[in-house]
């Protein structure tokens, strides 16, 4: 198995890293803030849509185990997420970085699931990286999003 890892170190990376992860599921408990280490970390099934053809129904449906953690981070805040149920399902649609300010390297950045859910992160700067942690296998079919949903 290759081992194929991703850094973001500013926005334009994370934009990079947004689109690898889009539709990649995770269950809540698998979101972690460890405080000590200023680090957010999260395991995701990770849809490949480097391996799907662009028409529907066409070209390999896969995922792959994916891990992603922040370092630098300051604080995480979560909404709408069922925190209460560790087995909860969240499917991740975007990661968007906004600065605090034009030469602050800082800045929050937004794990945005569908349903509304988000996870906040306060980061002195970008620093992400995103491994693909197993081997492939069938994914049950081939996410779909209205043209609404952001």
């Amino acid at each position: 198995m290759m081992r194929e890892t991703l850094a973001a170190e500013d926005a334009e990376d994370l934009a990079i890293v947004s689109a690898r992860l889009q539709d990649a599921v995770a269950r809540v408990k698998d979101l972690v803030w460890l405080p000590k280490s200023h680090r957010f970390a999260a395991l995701f099934n990770r849809f490949k849509w480097e391996t799907a053809s662009p028409r529907r129904g066409k070209g390999a449906a896969l995922r792959v185990r994916c891990g992603l953690h922040f370092d630098g981070v300051k604080s995480v805040r979560a909404s709408n997420l069922r925190r209460e149920d560790p087995n909860a399902v969240v499917s991740l649609l975007a990661i968007k970085f906004t600065a605090r300010a034009a030469e602050d390297p800082g800045g929050f950045v937004d794990l945005i699931f569908s349903g509304g859910g988000t996870i906040r992160l306060d980061v002195e700067y970008i620093d992400a990286e995103t491994s693909d942690l197993s081997g492939e296998w069938a994914a049950r079919g081939r996410p779909a999003h209205s043209l609404d949903e952001s």
